[in-house]
């Protein structure tokens, strides 16, 4: 049996990351590809070279993924099961990536990007990690993207237990209301984007009481059957 591409998409601090890393322990020869953090590390990266977000939304609507990528010296890499990203060869801490402002700059800018290039060379990307595992790709605007996706989840919880989840993340660098008008903000700028899409293959898992564990189960109990086989 070939390889599967197995998609999860989810609201703002639903868990999304969280329960795939927990579902490397469910699916065997399994990786993460953190396909959300290419348009991160894009950002992140202009970002931290002095481009301002004016700037950024300005050119992202013809932007040129592979010439950006290259000039900015950007790296995909595998380790340890999961896609990590470098830049000019130093690693980039996830928590960087997923701070709340490189958060909120890569919703604006996904809000007026074109991202059909982005898309293509995501495309290659996952077709490459196929040949050698099954590939649980977090990331958003999926069945868009890779059409040809065994499985798509799209994870959601309530908007309190979100923000529940968020200020745990974030450690008091942000209050509640702060939080709360953050993910708000984030929602409908993801809405607008079209990133919040259900289509007829998305099967949709409430993770609102759930731990991590229950949460993976939960999306493995639709899928363990032909994993195992």
């Amino acid at each position: 049996m070939s390889n599967l591409v197995i998609g999860i998409e989810g609201l703002v601090g639903s868990g999304k990351t969280s329960i795939c890393r927990e579902l490397l322990k469910y699916i065997p020869n399994s990786i993460i590809l953190h396909g959300g953090n290419i348009y991160r590390a894009i950002v992140y990266a202009m970002m931290n070279s002095g481009t301002q977000l004016n700037k950024i939304k300005k050119e992202s609507k013809n932007m040129d993924v592979m010439k950006i990528i290259n000039l900015l010296g950007i790296q995909i890499k595998l380790e340890n099961r999961e896609t990590v990203i470098y830049i000019n060869d130093k690693k980039i801490n996830e928590e960087e990536l997923q701070s709340e402002k490189s958060s909120m700059a890569v919703s604006i800018v996904s809000n007026v990007a074109d991202n059909t290039n982005l898309y293509k060379f995501g495309k290659k990307i996952i077709d490459t990690y196929k040949q050698n595992y099954n590939v649980i790709l977090s990331s958003r605007d999926i069945v868009k993207m890779y059409p040809e996706v065994d499985y798509h989840f799209f994870i959601y919880a309530s908007l309190d237990e979100r923000i529940r989840r968020k200020c745990i993340q974030y450690n008091g660098e942000l209050n509640e209301k702060e939080v709360r008008e953050n993910i708000k903000k984030r929602d409908e700028l993801q809405e607008k984007s079209g990133f919040y899409k259900i289509y007829d293959i998305t099967q949709k898992i409430d993770v609102t009481n759930c731990s991590i564990k229950e949460g993976a189960q939960k999306i493995f109990n639709n899928i363990k059957l032909e994993i195992m086989q």
